[in-house]
């Protein structure tokens, strides 16, 4: 302190004064510094694209739920909910009229108005699998006033509040009106919304840092936090993300109480903290994730049915999980497309997958398909414990099988850029990448992104497939839900066939926080709101 610093002839007062002025600013700084809480939290991955519209990626729909908020949102039990909006439906089931909750502001403190909505919904319906299915089911889409939004159909869809309400990639978050009438192919430069943070952007550092500071004007729905629906009620005033790409390095932070919050800590480390009385080790999103690998169908040798057969056959889940998970408490060998333990799971064509594979027949079916060694393009993300296996393990098995594999290491916010390039593998494409979805993401034919067949208006890999499109179609407009479970069946069948992606297994990962954080809710994505710190 400055006064035990101060000379002795500077007199008993000036001493006296000068520490009690040391102690008014030592006291005001904690003062400060307990009203100012902070948690500071290790993500998935680092953040290098803040439009949730444009990716998939889930870092960038994590970054969107502390902005955005949704008009609808699910519980627990997979029912929407009114979140933005209250909802009415005709009963003839063509109009559904959605009335803009009282309080609702943007970041800017300007109101939320029925039109900013009903051009974010026009752009996230271009993206968006199930969004482009409503929409082509759509009459108009229209403000009727500054409050009100009113979806009117060409014929009965009975998905629209479960596609409004769809947790994960992509949802459907609300934006000003100026900011949503950014071309859909366009990323915004703009990030504010009406959610329960602001975005910093000031102290952005992409790919290192992103802040989030609580939205003081905020209004909070009154129900308790269910899943994504209920209040979104912050607790806390500020939450940082910082990346660390190393999984020990993590850990380590978390043990020491440099960091608050592990996203998603490497199971293979997890016996070093769960014998830490001041950790808890958790598992929030209980339905877990499935990881899969995805082919470019624009360019050899993926363009060819029989070299994707052959790709898919030389693999199998368990050496993957084994690579990516280690421990089979916490994975799944799991087949299905649609998810294990979900009511449309099937099996149907993954046979060598769930098995050891079939090594000898990839060899023998890739020689039939005339493959003349054109390199397989892997992007293989070094930086993010859930997806940096995969690449290594599925190059291995295509090597044994005859293929010519160039895996290209870098980190996933690169991936996540490269893999959106149409461009062929020799300019800065790809052939080949890996990702994970959360099982609400891919649990029905309608919701999956990646079981769509547009060809470049569909996701990465754009396969471009009639038949998968009739089926959908068909699912979408099955009057039973025995009838449902049939054509989802088929889609299965199809898609494994066409080798539209390879599933690879389902996993589940707790994550780590500091035992003074409190209030954690259960959901499919991590969320901040409810949280509390004590200091």
């Amino acid at each position: 302190m400055y006064a035990l610093k101060s000379k002795r002839n500077n007199g008993f007062k000036r001493h006296v004064a000068a520490s009690l002025l040391a102690l008014s600013f030592c006291v005001s700084g904690l003062a400060t510094q307990a009203q100012a809480q902070t948690v500071i939290a290790v993500p998935h991955s680092g953040i290098r694209i803040l439009d949730p519209i444009i990716t998939t990626a889930h870092i960038v729909r994590n970054h969107g739920y502390m902005v955005y908020d949704t008009l609808l949102s699910l519980d627990s039990k997979f029912t929407p909910k009114p979140q933005m909006a209250e909802y009415a439906i005709s009963d003839d089931k063509l109009t559904y009229t959605f009335t803009l909750r009282d309080g609702l502001k943007w970041h800017d403190g300007t109101p939320v108005t029925a039109e900013d909505c009903v051009a974010s919904l026009k752009r996230w319906g271009t993206r968006d699998t199930s969004g482009q299915v409503m929409f082509d089911k759509t009459a108009s889409l229209v403000a009727t006033d500054t409050k009100t939004i009113t979806l009117t159909l060409k014929e009965p869809f009975p998905f629209v509040l479960d596609v409004l309400a769809k947790p994960s990639s992509v949802v459907p978050f609300m934006m000003p009106k100026r900011i949503a009438e950014t071309p859909a192919d366009k990323a915004i430069t703009e990030y504010f919304g009406s959610g329960p943070f602001k975005f910093v952007e000031a102290e952005y550092q992409p790919g290192v840092k992103a802040v989030y500071d609580k939205f003081e004007d905020y209004v909070p729905r009154s129900e308790p936090p269910d899943w994504l629906s209920g209040g979104k009620v912050v607790k806390v005033d500020r939450v940082e993300w910082v990346s660390m790409p190393d999984a020990q390095t993590a850990l380590n932070a978390v043990q020491s109480g440099e960091v608050d919050y592990v996203e998603s800590p490497s199971v293979d480390l997890l016996p070093l903290v769960q014998g830490n009385d001041e950790l808890t080790v958790q598992l929030l999103a209980k339905l877990g994730s499935q990881t899969m690998g995805r082919m470019n169908f624009l360019y050899p040798p993926f363009d060819n049915p029989k070299i994707r057969k052959a790709a898919m056959m030389a693999m199998n889940q368990k050496d993957v999980l084994d690579a990516l998970i280690g421990n089979p408490d916490y994975y799944s060998v799991c087949g299905a497309m649609m998810g294990c333990g979900t009511p449309l799971a099937s099996e149907t064509g993954a046979e060598t997958l769930i098995g050891k594979g079939d090594v000898e027949g990839a060899k023998a079916l890739l020689k039939e398909s005339g493959y003349d060694g054109t390199p397989v393009v892997i992007l293989h993300p070094t930086d993010v414990v859930t997806v940096k296996a995969q690449p290594v393990v599925v190059a291995a098995a295509l090597r044994a099988a005859g293929f010519n594999v160039d895996l290209q290491a870098m980190d996933w916010q690169t991936v996540v850029t490269r893999r959106a390039s149409q461009k062929p593998p020799s300019e800065g494409g790809w052939n080949m990448f890996f990702t994970n979805w959360i099982v609400p993401e891919v649990m029905t034919p309608l919701n999956n992104p990646m079981l769509n067949g547009r060809g470049k208006n569909g996701f990465f890999g754009w396969p471009e497939d009639a038949k998968l499109e009739e089926l959908r179609a068909a699912y979408v407009s099955a009057a039973t839900p025995e009838e449902q479970k049939k054509i989802a069946g088929d889609i299965q069948a199809h898609s494994m066939e066409t080798v539209n992606y390879i599933p690879l297994g389902q996993y589940k990962l707790p994550s780590v926080w500091r035992n003074e954080l409190s209030g954690f809710v259960e959901a499919p994505v991590p969320v901040f709101w409810n949280i509390e710190k004590k200091e």
